[in-house]
């Protein structure tokens, strides 16, 4: 397509969440026209059914840790009892109180992005929108989406940010009420007396370990046999015995055949017959992207089986003018890499320079008790054969700050070349692992060796120290 540059160019964007956010801003910064459309708020199910809230509500899950771990630190709580005795106190949780400050947090957050982007001169518009080829956008303007009252949006470029939703089972409907999606949970109004999650992946896991942490009673069932197969083998390890020393009952190898109401409850079916009952029940089998009636064939952008969207690595599309961004495309499901996705998609767009995205770059973390981050080169990977590297595994517990905080579980893991010693890859388990795994997302990121890793200086006590002393460890003799 050739461009007019004596006018603006023109792009619209499907989907406000962090991938067709970022793009707006920087279609902005760029100065080009931006339209947005989305039809549920900007940040989409991120900001507004996902991310905040879950993140928030796993926030009250590990204060409620931290209470019931303080005494093994000498820190005592209790209550005046009969003849001035002391009564250990219950600690009480109000889930309608936190699930109204979540959904409070989540719509404050939603309307500061709002905000950002109408002082950035970004037109938002509220619909239903759907490509009309490659040269512009249809907006529905009715509640559902029917396409009777339209408008049409003129675009030189189209960015396609409209995420995923929940997978549903056909044999294990969700009613809102006692079989939950993920993104119903925040209508519960006290703890479940008994939570059965179906799916191990990381959503099922970090609400069992949520709301574990919060009194529920937990079954988690597990079609494979760890929990979390997907990630390093040693971390899903420490965080399947933690479930269980917590109390969780964790099915390995049990797939869930059917989910049914009871009168007083669900009924979980497994594929071998046996049955689970619980108050509750949180299907967390994956998502599907909303790409279905988006125009997407007709404007022959590819898709795979599933209805992800190809991208390259600068998030273009098969159709030169339009891009995609987020969990409805073929990259990682993380709000981080939509983020770039959308912003690299827009510069790219307009001619600015851009550095293709490198997935094995990006930091990604798992918010169980405690959390797994990771960054790079797998464990497996290197045992596959597909890079030659070096592993050095640090368990927190010799620590220093590990023990002054009670640490038990957790661990620091480095993978580096065997021949210079470059950091390739790293996996944290540890209380805040997501703000410990940014030092080995640099070194990742601007190829730094252990040895360069091992020059900097950790406070003395930190768990950071537990990264240079596995550089230190993994020094290369040259």
């Amino acid at each position: 397509m050739a461009y007019d540059f004596e006018r603006k160019q023109r792009i619209a964007i499907l989907g406000g969440g962090p991938g067709g956010y970022e793009a707006a801003l920087a279609g902005a910064q760029q100065g080009a026209e931006v339209t947005l459309v989305e039809r549920v708020g900007v940040g989409g199910s991120a900001v507004i059914t996902d991310v905040v809230p879950s993140k928030s509500l796993i926030a009250t899950a590990e204060a409620t840790n931290s209470i019931h771990d303080a005494t093994e630190l000498g820190v005592q709580l209790f209550v005046r009892g009969v003849r001035d005795k002391p009564a250990r106190p219950e600690v009480a949780i109000n889930l309608a109180a936190v699930n109204k400050r979540l959904l409070a947090l989540a719509r404050q957050q939603s309307e500061d992005m709002k905000a950002t982007l109408m002082r950035a001169g970004v037109n938002l518009v509220h619909g239903h929108g759907r490509l009309d080829g490659t040269s512009g956008v249809i907006v529905s303007t009715a509640e559902d989406g029917s396409g009777i009252d339209f408008d049409r949006i003129e675009a030189d470029t189209i960015v396609v940010s409209v995420g995923a939703t929940p997978r549903i089972l056909p044999t294990a409907i969700p009613d809102g009420e006692r079989i939950l999606t993920w993104t119903q949970l925040y209508n519960l109004r006290a703890v479940p007396e008994h939570l059965i999650v179906v799916g191990s992946g990381v959503t099922g896991a970090e609400f069992a370990s949520a709301y574990r942490a919060l009194g529920a009673q937990v079954t988690l069932i597990s079609s494979r046999d760890r929990v979390l197969p997907g990630e390093d083998a040693d971390a899903a390890n420490v965080v399947e015995n933690v479930f269980k020393r917590n109390g969780m009952v964790v099915l390995s190898k049990s797939r869930a055949e059917s989910v049914v109401r009871t009168e007083g409850g669900v009924l979980a079916t497994l594929a071998d017959g046996r049955t689970v009952e619980g108050s509750h029940c949180l299907i967390a089998v994956g998502s599907v992207p909303n790409t279905t009636g988006l125009g997407l064939e007709e404007a022959d952008v590819q898709l795979t089986e599933s209805g992800h969207i190809r991208v390259n690595r600068v998030a273009r599309t098969s159709m030169p003018n339009i891009y995609a961004a987020g969990d409805c495309t073929t990259e990682l499901p993380l709000a981080s890499v939509a983020s770039m996705m959308g912003r690299t998609a827009v510069f790219h767009a307009m001619g600015d320079a851009v550095n293709p995205i490198e997935i094995r770059n990006v930091a990604a973390n798992i918010f169980t008790q405690p959390e797994i981050a990771t960054v790079g080169w797998s464990q497996k990977q290197i045992e596959d054969g597909l890079t030659r590297g070096s592993i050095y595994k640090l368990p927190l517990a010799s620590n220093p700050r590990a023990k002054m905080m009670g640490i038990k579980d957790g661990f620091v893991k480095l993978f580096a070349t065997t021949t210079t010693g470059t950091v390739i890859g790293g996996v944290i388990v540890a209380p805040k692992a997501s703000e410990l795994i940014f030092p080995l997302a640099l070194a990742v990121e601007h190829r730094l060796t252990v040895d360069e890793v091992a020059r900097a200086f950790p406070v003395y006590p930190s768990l950071t120290h537990s990264i240079t002393d596995a550089a230190r460890a993994m020094h290369i003799v040259l």
